[in-house]
C-alpha cells in the first residue's frame, strides 16, 4: 500500500466527483477514502435541512478531524475548491502527513473576490440573508465559473448532481474581514507537512492569481495548468492533473 488518501469535495458536491481519481489512485496502491460533508448526503431535488444555512467551515473541519483521526493512521489529505480550504485547516492542526490542494478556496488573508467570482455566485449574493441560508448556483452560474470546459451534456449531467451549501460557509471564504468568528483563518505556521498547490489558468471561481498567493503563504509546491479550469477531478484532461499529483506524492 502507497498510503491513505483523505478526499474532501467542495461546494455543492459529494463523495461522487471523486469517482475518477478514487479509480486512478486506487490502482497506484492508495486506499482512497471519499468523505460527504455535513448535510449534503442528499439528493438535489430534496429540501436541504435549514440547519445546513448557518452550518460553519469550522463545523465541517470538526466533523473531518473526527473522521481522521478514526483511519488510525495519518492520511494524505486532499481537498478541491472549498474542500481545499478544509484540508489547509486541518493541516494546520497536524492531521495530514501531505497536503493536496486542487484549486483550492483561499484562507483569511488571501483576497479572492475578483468580479468573476461575484458573477460566480450573484444570484446567491442577491437575496437577503443569504449568510444563513442553504445556497446553490444556478446552471448558468456553474457553467461560467466551474464547468466551462465541460461538453454540454457532461455539464448539464455534473450540474444536475448539485446539492444545496452553507450560506454561512460561503459568507465565511467571500468575506473573511466581515466575519468576526475568522472561521476560515489558517496560521501557516502550523503548517509543517508537504503541500502541493494545483491552479488552473482558466479558472473563474478561485482565480489563478488566489492560488499563486495561497502556493506562496504555505512556502507550496506549486504547479499550475493552462489548459485546466475549476474542476480538475473530472474535466477533460484530468487525468493530466492526477499524473502530475502522482508523481509528486512519489
Amino acid at each position: 500500500m502507497s498510503g491513505t488518501i483523505f478526499m474532501i469535495h467542495g461546494m455543492w458536491g459529494g463523495a461522487w466527483y471523486w469517482e475518477n481519481y478514487v479509480n486512478f489512485f486506487g490502482e497506484k496502491g492508495y486506499r482512497c477514502v471519499t468523505t460527504t460533508l455535513r448535510y449534503h448526503d442528499t439528493t438535489p431535488t430534496d429540501t436541504p435541512d435549514p440547519q445546513l444555512g448557518t452550518t460553519s467551515l469550522q463545523d465541517y473541519a470538526a466533523d473531518l478531524e473526527a473522521e481522521i483521526r478514526a483511519l488510525g493512521d495519518k492520511p494524505i489529505i486532499m481537498g478541491h475548491s472549498m474542500g481545499g480550504l478544509l484540508a489547509q485547516i486541518l493541516g494546520s492542526r497536524g492531521l495530514g502527513q501531505k497536503l493536496v490542494l486542487l484549486t483550492p478556496a483561499a484562507p483569511a488573508g488571501v483576497l479572492a473576490l475578483t468580479p468573476s467570482v461575484v458573477r460566480s455566485f450573484w444570484s446567491v449574493m442577491t437575496r437577503w440573508n443569504w449568510w444563513n441560508k442553504p445556497m446553490r448556483q444556478t446552471y448558468k452560474e456553474a457553467a461560467y465559473s466551474m464547468l466551462h470546459l465541460f461538453p454540454e451534456a457532461e455539464r448539464r449531467a455534473v450540474y444536475d448532481r448539485f446539492v444545496y451549501e452553507s450560506g454561512r460557509a460561503a459568507f465565511e471564504i467571500g468575506f473573511a474581514l466581515l466575519d468576526g468568528r475568522k472561521a476560515s483563518r489558517v496560521d501557516e505556521s502550523k503548517v509543517t507537512a508537504p503541500v502541493l498547490v494545483i491552479g488552473g489558468t482558466q479558472d473563474r471561481i478561485t482565480p489563478v492569481g488566489s492560488i499563486r498567493k495561497i502556493a506562496k503563504k504555505y512556502n507550496a509546491d506549486y504547479q499550475e495548468f493552462p489548459n485546466h479550469a475549476h474542476w480538475v477531478p473530472g474535466e477533460p484532461g484530468w487525468q493530466d492533473v492526477a499524473e502530475y499529483v502522482a508523481g509528486w506524492l512519489r
